[in-house]
């Protein structure tokens, strides 16, 4: 024997769950056999940005991009051993 069960608006309460992609397909199998609605909107993860400390204005994609190339290994890193040391590299360029 099959029986349905229909909430109305009123006495349904909508969640909002942030769910990695991995987990979805349990999620919908889950709410399929519990008898819920689902709703799926995606959303780009928004990847994090610098910000210069001094007057806050947001790190320029050029920047940010050369900070993603040193993170991946594609720009090689300078090690220095003073901040002086620092400055005259920054000075050469």
């Amino acid at each position: 024997m099959a029986t349905s069960m229909t909430m109305s608006p009123q006495t349904a309460n909508t969640f909002t769950l942030t769910v990695p992609k991995t987990d979805v397909s349990f999620f919908r199998a889950m709410a399929k056999k519990m008898g819920w609605m689902i709703e799926r909107k995606r959303t780009a993860v928004k990847k994090p940005r610098l910000y210069d400390p001094e007057t806050g204005e947001c790190l320029n994609d050029k920047t940010m991009k050369a900070i993603e190339d040193v993170r991946n290994g594609k720009e090689p890193v300078y090690e220095m051993k003073s901040m002086d040391e620092f400055k005259a590299w920054c000075e050469s360029l």
